[in-house]
């Protein structure tokens, strides 16, 4: 059966994915695109059901199948010209815990777009943990698809300031931020926390006060700043 209304229930309770109401109340997030499913079903995560377009020929999955009609896929989806297939993934709870190994504090990024490529770069950096305090949604669909499937593939840890710093405990705390020396001369500890902060105000005081080194990206004098993402991605792979 082709459903082709946007008013069917099936196809509202599939847009309301793209607000954080929706993902909340219903415990899952829409993952959209040929290579993104692929990688969501290789990522382990719990596939509820597929979204076809009606004129979807592509690869077949086992899961429960939603054929929708080109305007009510439409409806459903954020990206300006989706592809003829979607996902609806549960949402992972992964909850609050010391890290294994080195990982990343995102402290206020707001961007979905950054918070995507900040986790898009760490999924191939080797950090497999990230920790987010106030933070845009790293599940919103703009997020999901700047990670370009890295959010399937790392573990994700939300929560206050308070109670993530208080989890990462003694671990030393690496600061990213113009006043710090320089990265490419730093010697980190053998396992560390990387902080960033938000795109216009950088870290919060209380990250900033819990740091225990302080690092920088040298730029010449014309430049003022780098774009968050790019700054934590560079950082990553200096520290590694």
């Amino acid at each position: 059966m082709i459903i082709v209304s946007k008013n069917n229930p099936i196809v509202k309770e599939l847009s309301s994915l793209k607000e954080k109401k929706g993902r909340k109340l219903t415990n899952s997030f829409l993952v959209e695109g040929e290579k993104m499913v692929r990688e969501c079903a290789n990522g382990g995560l719990k596939i509820r059901r597929i979204v076809l377009r009606e004129d979807y020929s592509g690869e077949k999955y086992s899961y429960p199948v939603v054929t929708l009609g080109k305007d009510a896929f439409r409806a459903v989806c954020d990206a300006a010209t989706p592809q003829s297939i979607a996902a609806e993934v549960e949402l992972p709870h992964d909850l609050l815990c010391k890290p294994e190994k080195s990982c990343l504090l995102l402290d206020g990024v707001s961007d979905p777009a950054n918070v995507g490529a900040i986790i898009r770069t760490a999924n191939a950096a080797g950090y497999r943990e990230l920790y987010l305090a106030d933070c845009a949604d790293p599940f919103s669909p703009k997020c999901v698809r700047a990670s370009m499937s890295g959010v399937f593939h790392v573990k994700i840890m939300q929560g206050s300031r308070e109670k993530v710093l208080s989890v990462l405990g003694d671990i030393p705390l690496i600061a990213a931020d113009m006043r710090g020396e320089n990265v490419f001369s730093f010697v980190p500890p053998p396992k560390f926390v990387l902080a960033v902060g938000n795109e216009g105000n950088g870290l919060s005081d209380a990250v900033r006060e819990r740091a225990t080194h302080t690092v920088r990206i040298p730029m010449e004098s014309t430049a003022e700043s780098l774009n968050v993402a790019v700054s934590a991605g560079i950082i990553m792979y200096a520290l590694r």
